[in-house]
């Protein structure tokens, strides 16, 4: 056997891969290839990647910075394009591409035109409306996360929320993130959310990907589970540059998962270092009111009111005794005067008295019936009873 393998050629696997990319490189240059752009980076270095793919098939492509300078044509995932370049073999890595010197747009492709049909459509409806979004809650108890339990997303989203706020609740629901059946179990994932009612913040999302890879975050009954939620939902679905119609659905988009944990969550040292701050504020400016109090109160412990409380009291009492001295003599000069009126009043009275009168030798005469006073003799008529009366009685009398 080792003799049969030393009379055959043997290749090396930088001989075979160079042969190949001769091989590739003589036959395909100058050729028109048309799809759908896919995975598309603009790298900080000028240099453009990204995926050529069809119904069936992909091809990675690259656009070098010095091949780029004339292109205004702004590229983007999902864009069905012609681009017009060579087959180029990386020997490193083994992998072909198409190296592009040149690119047209062809149309939007099919996955992109569902986007923007389903975007209009729940734009009518209102799902995006800003009156919609719910407010976050600030200092949440428990978090709920719906995404992949594998992916780069959910260890980015605890390691955050663990550094910023250990004590928030985080609870898992794991799901699919991208192939059939994605959609469906987001949307349930969320329902459940809500049903249990035990978070106070739904974290839905996934790390990066392509158009494909985030189709179910475009899924319509994503959205209106998105929508129909009582529980506010942040969406972290892809990287800064990705949008997804979960993204407009949602109270808050955040450009990642990582973002979304810094939105969700509290700094929990950044609090504690307010509190203690304010507990210091707090003993300071308590410590300067005792201090203040104190000094208030030793200036009026050593007051001359309180050492001698009498000084207080003695000009009141000089004053009093002035005051009781005046009303003594106004009560005295009062009595003085009102008696000596008293006494002219009752030596006028006297004077007026009927008894007075009756001991100067007169009578009063009164009609028996009615003891009515006569003063005229013609009031009487022979017969009539009458009383006189005198200064010291009366008798009966009979006029003739």
């Amino acid at each position: 056997m080792s003799k049969e393998i030393e009379q055959e050629k043997v290749y090396t696997v930088s001989q075979l891969t160079r042969e190949m990319k001769e091989v590739l490189e003589g036959e395909f240059t100058s050729v028109w290839v048309e799809g759908e752009i896919s995975n598309y980076l603009h790298h900080t270095s000028g240099h453009r990647y990204f995926t050529l793919k069809d119904a069936d098939s992909q091809l990675k492509a690259v656009i070098w910075k010095f091949s780029a300078q004339g292109m205004t044509l702004a590229l983007k995932d999902g864009m069905k394009v012609r681009a017009f370049g060579d087959i180029t073999l990386y020997e490193k890595g083994g992998n072909y591409q198409l190296r592009v010197i040149k690119i047209v747009a062809k149309g939007i492709g099919s996955l992109e035109e569902q986007f923007q049909k389903l975007k209009a459509k729940l734009a009518a409806e209102g799902l995006f409306e800003q009156e919609h979004k719910q407010a976050i809650a600030q200092f949440p108890r428990a978090i709920g996360i719906v995404t992949s339990p594998t992916g780069a997303a959910i260890r980015d989203i605890i390691n955050i929320c663990r550094r910023r706020a250990p004590m928030v609740r985080l609870v898992l629901r794991p799901t699919k993130v991208q192939g059939d059946g994605a959609a469906a179990d987001i949307a349930a994932a969320i329902a459940e959310f809500n049903n249990w009612g035990e978070v106070d913040t739904l974290i839905v999302g996934r790390g990066g990907g392509s158009l494909e890879d985030l189709w179910a975050f475009n899924e319509e009954i994503v959205a209106r589970a998105i929508y129909d939620s009582r529980i506010p939902v942040i969406s972290a679905v892809g990287h800064e540059i990705d949008f997804s119609i979960a993204d407009f659905v949602a109270d808050l988009r955040a450009a990642t998962p990582s973002a979304a944990a810094e939105l969700a969550t509290f700094d929990g040292a950044a609090l504690l270092q307010f509190v203690t701050d304010s507990n210091e504020r707090l003993r300071r400016s308590l410590r300067r009111n005792v201090d203040l109090r104190s000094e208030r109160l030793r200036r009026l412990t050593q007051s001359r009111v309180l050492v001698r409380p009498a000084v207080m009291i003695e000009p009141y009492s000089q004053r009093l005794d002035e005051a009781n001295t005046r009303m003594s003599n106004a009560v005295e000069k009062s009595i003085m005067r009102n008696s000596a009126r008293l006494d002219t009043l009752q030596h006028k009275l006297e004077a007026l008295s009927p008894d007075k009168v009756l001991k100067r030798g007169y009578a009063v005469i009164r009609k028996s019936v009615n003891q009515a006073i006569v003063k005229k003799a013609r009031e009487l008529v022979t017969g009539d009873k009458v009383d006189i009366r005198f200064a010291d009685g009366s008798r009966d009398a009979v006029i003739e």
